[in-house]
């Protein structure tokens, strides 16, 4: 299994990152032997946000061949012609490969502000991969009932894009995922290794049913927050006050099943997403994240190796 993270794009009690800021994190991700690093997408939060694919753009000069991940940006959103020309040009841009991961968001107030119904946000979201993937591709863009008659190329293309879709795990998301990506992005704070280890296999089957092997269909666990300390009421503290509140979940799941807490807490987590089949959890340090990052491959990593 291997560690990637996230920027550090929302204002969790420290302000935001300054784009020197930024640039120094993603530097220190690759000196640190992280393979990945990703940005998630909204346009309004409960808390201010840094744009996502503005700013793995501005850190795509200093990621060191890290594979760079939109994880995920929405397309019903932004308009999946338009994300996929900045996509393009991420890749471009970048010096290494580009994951596009995909999904319809999970904020009314997102597709509120630019007037897209949320109750279309899957039938929106699946017309839109395919769209996106085909674009990318350099191939026409299909017709379709919420993007226009199709035919449209994108000028010029970029085929190292590869397209994962996000789901939660309902059987019709996943046929949904085995269909049209390339790869299945899914959510720390939604799932765990023994849930992640479920839904991967019947994704499994429905890429067997659908023709595809499932040997070449990667995976990420997404949005993995973690905060390595040995004081437990710190953690406690961060659980409670700061992380639950924001994604309005009970704090006691929250606390268990996320690498926030000791060094051996955060290891035997992280080491249940590898004996679950995890191919890449992307962390995303609650605060301090230069230190964080260093006390993850200090002290958590050799553990989970081990």
């Amino acid at each position: 299994m291997e560690l990637g993270v996230h920027l550090p794009l929302a204002d969790l009690g420290q302000g935001l990152p300054s784009g020197r800021g930024l640039r120094t994190y993603a530097a220190l991700t690759a000196d640190l032997g992280f393979t990945a690093v990703a940005a998630n997408d909204h346009l309004v939060w409960r808390t201010p946000w840094l744009d996502g694919p503005t700013a793995l753009a501005a850190v795509s000069g200093h990621s060191a061949g890290m594979r760079l991940v939109t994880s995920v940006a929405l397309p019903a959103v932004r308009h999946p012609f338009v994300l996929a020309k900045g996509l393009a040009a991420l890749a471009a841009l970048a010096e290494g490969p580009v994951v596009a991961g995909l999904g319809p968001g999970s904020s009314r107030d997102d597709h509120d502000l630019v007037g897209v119904p949320f109750e279309q946000r899957w039938a929106r979201c699946d017309e839109a991969v395919r769209l996106v993937r085909a674009l990318l591709a350099g191939e026409p863009a299909p017709p379709g009932r919420f993007y226009g008659p199709g035919g449209t190329r994108l000028a010029p293309p970029a085929g190292a894009v590869s397209v994962w879709s996000a789901s939660w795990g309902s059987p019709t998301r996943l046929r949904a995922v085995a269909r049209d990506a390339e790869g299945w992005v899914a959510s720390a704070y939604n799932t765990d290794p023994a849930r992640f280890r479920t839904v991967r296999a019947e994704l499994d089957a429905h890429l067997r049913a659908a023709g595809r092997d499932p040997a070449g269909f990667g995976d990420i666990v997404a949005t993995t927050w973690v905060y390595v300390t040995d004081d437990a009421a710190t953690s406690r503290r961060l659980v409670d006050e700061v992380l639950a509140p924001l994604l309005r979940r009970d704090p006691g799941p929250l606390a268990a099943r996320l690498p926030i807490g000791s060094p051996e807490h955060c290891a035997r987590v992280l080491s249940d997403y590898a004996q679950a089949g995890a191919g890449t959890v992307l962390l995303w340090p609650l605060r301090d994240p230069l230190r964080q990052l260093e006390l993850v491959a200090g002290r958590v990593r050799p553990l989970v190796a081990a």
